[in-house]
């Protein structure tokens, strides 16, 4: 199934900011980090859901996605500042296409404020819609 292969994705890249940011102490790049590490956590919770490691429950899928939505909405202050550092994976396109970047983290945030996962069935698609949002931020935006 294609969710649970997106599922283990997400895990993945949820669990490498861990290891890539040893080392950064700038106060602007660690919220950043701290709000992309809080983002990945919540997508391994569904996706630990959508592979069957976690059961499913519909309240805990619903707090993701709220939890979701409200980092989402904080992207735009956290990378307001052109601060980088050698362990960022923030690209400079981030502040030279702000509108564009902007313009991806609101569409995160309304893709998770827009979900309602009522059963496991609705992982695979939430996981779709989120983790496209994701990806076509991280395309343009990250190392």
């Amino acid at each position: 199934m294609k969710a649970f292969g997106f599922a283990a994705a997400v895990t993945l890249a949820a669990a490498v900011p861990v290891t890539a940011h040893n080392g950064v102490t700038d106060p602007v790049v660690m919220a950043r980090m701290h709000g992309m590490k809080s983002l990945g956590m919540q997508l391994k919770t569904l996706g630990a859901m959508a592979k069957g490691e976690r059961p499913f429950d519909a309240a805990a899928a619903q707090d993701a996605l709220a939890l979701l939505a409200e980092e989402a909405g904080r992207i735009p202050a956290q990378f307001r500042d052109k601060v980088t550092v050698p362990q960022s994976e923030a690209r400079p396109a981030i502040w030279e296409d702000w509108d564009d970047f902007s313009a991806r983290a609101e569409a995160l945030r309304l893709a998770a404020a827009g979900l309602e996962i009522a059963d496991a069935d609705g992982l695979g698609p939430a996981l779709r819609d989120l983790g496209g949002a994701c990806k076509g931020c991280h395309s343009v935006h990250r190392e």
